[in-house]
């Protein structure tokens, strides 16, 4: 029993000693590169200035997600989408309500945070080009334990006619 501990506590110990880009996932954050518009394709541009771009919010078995519609759609993965582009924010997921929040300085208009649910799609237009850090959280009605989930992602407006 003493060795089981002891491990235990070299472990811990040793764990809290690495660097934390040895324990960190390899995930690449689009707002920490220099310029986070080079990062944005054709593949992940969401809409137009005629075309909508609708992000799907739902709540996830451990978090919560946010899904562009974009040509290879992946949840919480960044996506870019011109200035002037029409947005909705919507839940495909029956019973489910959203909150998502651009903090101080939402690049929408309007500027509020973002509420809406399986019955109310919210509207709103790319205003402000730049790389915006998000939280989406996403609730299902009814359910007893975990009903709520939260996550963070990345979104990048870029300016119009770029």
């Amino acid at each position: 029993m003493k060795n089981i501990c002891r491990f235990a506590i070299l472990a811990l110990f040793g764990a809290a000693l690495l660097p934390t880009s040895a324990m960190a996932d390899n995930k690449k954050y689009a707002c920490a590169e220099a310029n986070p518009a080079s990062l944005c394709t054709p593949e992940n541009t969401c809409g137009s200035s005629s075309d909508t771009c609708a992000v799907d919010v739902k709540r996830t078995p451990n978090s919560a997600s946010a899904t562009a519609s974009i040509a290879k759609p992946k949840a919480n993965a960044f996506f870019c989408v011109r200035q002037g582009t029409p947005m909705v924010w919507k839940s495909t997921q029956k019973n489910t309500g959203f909150v998502v929040d651009f903090g101080p300085t939402s690049p929408f208009e309007p500027q509020d945070t973002i509420i809406g649910g399986s019955k109310r799609d919210v509207s709103v237009m790319a205003k402000e080009p730049g790389c915006y850090k998000y939280s989406v959280g996403a609730c299902v009605s009814g359910a007893i334990y975990g009903m709520c989930g939260s996550s963070n992602a990345e979104a990048v407006v870029l300016p119009a006619g770029k």
